[in-house]
């Protein structure tokens, strides 16, 4: 879990969390009160989309940007939209907020 205010509005964060019972790096895209997440994969090549740890690429058209082969992402949907993996969509994962908190999983 993380405290809404430590995220960036209109920015990435990353954070570690246990999935499908394995720990797992995701991506938090926070846009005013709504949170997104996705696994910290592209599904191009299988690398972390973060250029470093929790770093992440931002493109002008507020696209997240894969920093390993530029694949770009709509953060309202995860949809790559240029680059190799092109119509793919990156994977994904439930999140609340509730109480100014953010909690990763289905209500």
């Amino acid at each position: 879990m993380i405290a809404l205010a430590d995220l960036p509005d209109g920015g990435f964060a990353e954070i570690e969390a246990e999935i499908d019972g394995a720990p797992e790096s995701l991506v938090l895209h926070r846009q005013g009160d709504a949170v997104r997440a996705w696994l910290n994969v592209c599904p191009h090549a299988g690398r972390r989309l973060d250029w470093a740890p929790g770093q992440f690429l931002k493109s002008k058209d507020g696209h997240l940007v894969c920093a390993a082969h530029g694949a770009s992402f709509e953060t309202a949907d995860g949809l790559c939209v240029a680059g190799p993996c092109k119509g793919e969509r990156l994977r994904a994962v439930p999140v609340r907020v509730r109480d100014g908190v953010v909690a990763i999983g289905a209500a």
